[in-house]
């Protein structure tokens, strides 16, 4: 039977990133420390295998993908974007889906580490402490997609002022009573800037804010749907809604014409993102764009520079986004 590094890691007490980084000498290891690994490796019989000796050259032309949903619609285009500019490079990309979950995303991480990758691109989870830590930990280049941290590198847009020009969009076209549905409100990527550019437009417009109006998805189809009825049911129901991803806002219209009203005659939608089903639904979906195809190739652009140890002049990028008129405002 062939053992593996998670092998050597358990026997030491140790993590898998701990292990790779006592093999690579990268990184710090107290002494006490490397000598339960080295032992720990000793005791097993444990071989790095083929992907660990090309340490010896010091990359393995791989890149590891850490996305939160394989099934949303975000997603395509951003690593089209990745790995089109990682074939450049002569690049392999290995996709890891986490379910959003905080487990199986640790999971992912050591496996990588174990896969010796030469970078890790992260896509729009919220980052914990924990997973902070465990980023700084394993000696390789992250790059972060639509979520931002601290000092590590990231390529996002302005989600506030994004809001904030779909928010005013609709007040020009006379319309006050406007619902937002939202990201959670714990979300500081998307959830809480979102919120606050509706916010923002409303209050420069002098319009009040009526909590009522104001809900909580998860950016997901369902949601979007179920929100829409909750706030065409109120005995004051808003006059446009404003949601915080196009799969919610194709939910809304779905809720709208469900509920007997015109789009947007009698209800305005507008959605965040722009993916391929906003222009295919009937009426089409009046959206934020995100330069998602952008964000992965420039995204992998700056990854490639810091791992060939290129002058990076800027590690937050915040790329431009659109908003695209269609039938729904």
């Amino acid at each position: 039977m062939s053992l593996s590094i998670k092998d050597v890691a358990k026997l030491a007490g140790v993590s898998v990133a701990t292990v790779s980084r006592v093999m690579n000498k990268k990184v710090f290891v107290k002494e006490e420390t490397t000598k339960k690994v080295l032992d720990a490796i000793e005791k097993t019989g444990y071989k790095p295998n083929a992907i660990a000796r090309s340490l010896k050259v010091k990359n393995t032309k791989s890149i590891g993908i850490i996305i939160p949903d394989i099934s949303s619609h975000f997603f395509p285009d951003v690593v089209r974007g990745i790995e089109d500019i990682a074939n450049e490079y002569s690049y392999n990309i290995i996709l890891c889906n986490t379910d959003l979950n905080r487990e199986k995303e640790k999971e992912y991480f050591d496996v990588l580490v174990e896969k010796q990758v030469d970078g890790i691109v992260y896509m729009s989870n919220t980052i914990t402490d924990e997973i902070a830590d465990k980023m700084a930990s394993v000696g390789i280049e992250i790059l972060l997609i639509s979520t931002d941290y601290k000092e590590l590198s990231s390529i996002t847009i302005d989600n506030v002022k994004a809001a904030e020009d779909a928010v005013k969009y609709i007040i020009s076209k006379g319309v006050r009573d406007i619902a937002l549905i939202g990201g959670e409100m714990t979300d500081p990527n998307a959830g809480l800037p979102r919120f606050n550019g509706y916010v923002k437009a409303l209050s420069e417009a002098g319009i009040s804010i009526n909590k009522d109006y104001i809900l909580e998805g998860n950016y997901k189809y369902e949601s979007g749907y179920e929100g829409a009825k909750k706030l065409l049911s109120l005995k004051q129901r808003p006059r446009a809604i404003f949601a915080a991803s196009d799969e919610m806002a194709i939910g809304v219209i779905r809720a709208g014409l469900e509920s007997g009203y015109r789009i947007p005659d009698e209800l305005m939608v507008v959605g965040f993102d722009d993916i391929d089903m906003s222009r295919m639904v009937y009426p089409s979906l009046t959206t934020i764009s995100q330069p998602l195809y952008e964000m992965g190739c420039e995204g992998m652009k700056l990854l490639a520079k810091k791992l060939h140890g290129e002058k990076v002049e800027q590690f937050k990028i915040v790329l431009e986004h659109k908003l695209i008129i269609r039938e729904s405002c």
